[in-house]
């Protein structure tokens, strides 16, 4: 099975390609998303961004439409690796405030007793204020939000950044981004992601 994000203009040209490059294709519902099951057997399920559910009628631009709709006018993007952070605001497809930070944490080394302990130790220790400094920013940027939160990178910094008291309030939605150390490019890229129509794909 492969995942592809689909921007939401985007969706019926996808869909009308997987027909035409399948020998064609019939359209149901399935626990609100948008099934499409070819005539060699290949199939699609396609989500909604931010886990929403879809009750129209189960075709490509309806569905397209509601993907667009269901973009929050409050929400949040929210990358954190060891490497570094990015953070942002948003009213629909508009960035707000937002913010990318890199801190340097060592990476691990072959030796052994007291000196790997300390290495260790270490860099615990630099990964601590790095995910301090990506908590600190969030909380600033997303203070008050009323929409959902996406969030990607290494999942145990976004799980260590979220324990930030005056980030546990925050709703996350939508599928769990894989990403580099984030930059302002893998913020951008982040975004339109996190806006896209989620589609598992299996081609027969």
């Amino acid at each position: 099975m492969n995942t592809v994000f689909v921007p939401p203009p985007r969706l019926p040209r996808w869909v009308a390609n997987f027909a035409e490059g399948h020998g064609g294709a019939t359209y149901t519902l399935a626990d609100g998303a948008l099934r499409g099951d070819a005539s060699d057997r290949s199939w699609f399920v396609a989500r909604l961004p931010f886990d929403a559910a879809y009750t129209g009628e189960p075709e490509a631009t309806g569905f397209a439409a509601a993907a667009e709709q269901a973009v929050p006018a409050d929400w949040g993007v929210l990358l954190v690796r060891k490497g570094g952070f990015a953070v942002a605001r948003l009213a629909g497809t508009t960035v707000g405030e937002s913010k990318t930070g890199q801190r340097h944490v060592q990476g691990r080394t072959k030796a052994g007793g007291q000196s790997q302990q300390r290495f260790a130790r270490r860099r615990d220790n630099q990964a601590r204020q790095a995910y301090d400094a990506a908590a600190g920013h969030a909380a600033r940027i997303l203070g008050g939000l009323t929409g959902p939160v996406v969030v990607g990178g290494d999942r145990t910094a976004v799980e260590a950044v979220l324990e930030e008291p005056a980030l546990r309030s925050l709703s996350v939605k939508g599928p769990f981004l894989t990403v580099p150390d984030p930059r302002r490019s893998v913020l951008e890229e982040a975004i339109v992601r996190a806006i896209s129509v989620q589609v598992h794909v299996v081609n027969a």
